[in-house]
């Protein structure tokens, strides 16, 4: 008799754990809502911008998957970039790659052996990477790409004029600063 009661617990246990697994597996079928995202995060939107300005005779692409710039005959060899995406890439007025460009910041840190090994698949594929621990200074990207500006003669100045100047430049780029704090209170940087 024991025997029989423990085997109707065994079979109880069994029916309870099989049913279980089977509505987590409708549950798992469920679709989560779909969120939009922006394309580039607070770091790289300053690099985009920076590399536009210092570089306008080229067409510069934010984040472009891998698989659009290589490709490769095979799947195991395919999987090696499928689902990676460059930052940047710098095209020139034919529509030809002059560089891909990585921005370093602080979510790369300890990740150096994975960015090697992306940056050798991108010279596999015959492309120059360029990386930046930061947003770049304007000389340092024309200079990474060879653009030398031609000097001018630089007229007599007005030190008073030039001060007055750029008192103007910092209260237009202020005004173009916006802040969110925690209560969702958005506050401009001039106020």
């Amino acid at each position: 008799m024991s025997i029989l009661l423990v085997l109707i617990v065994l079979i109880g246990v069994v029916v309870f754990v099989l049913a279980t697994l089977k509505g987590d597996k409708k549950a798992s079928k469920q679709r989560n809502p779909i969120k939009g995202k922006r394309i580039l995060t607070m770091n790289e939107q300053p690099t985009f911008f920076r590399l536009r300005e210092a570089l306008p005779e080229h067409i510069i692409l934010a984040q472009v998957a891998f698989s659009a710039f290589m490709t490769a005959k095979g799947f195991p060899t395919r999987n090696l970039f499928n689902r990676k995406v460059a930052d940047f890439v710098v095209l020139d007025k034919s529509l030809n790659i002059v560089a891909i460009i990585e921005l370093d910041d602080s979510s790369h840190i300890g990740k150096e052996d994975k960015d090697a090994d992306r940056d050798a698949l991108v010279a596999q594929a015959g492309f120059r990477v360029i990386r930046y621990k930061r947003t770049p200074d304007f000389a340092q990207v024309q200079k990474d790409f060879g653009i030398f500006p031609i000097a001018q003669s630089v007229p007599e100045s007005n030190p008073i004029k030039e001060s007055e100047e750029n008192l103007e430049k910092t209260k237009i780029i202020s005004d173009a600063f916006i802040f969110q704090s925690e209560s969702g209170e958005r506050k401009k940087l001039s106020e």
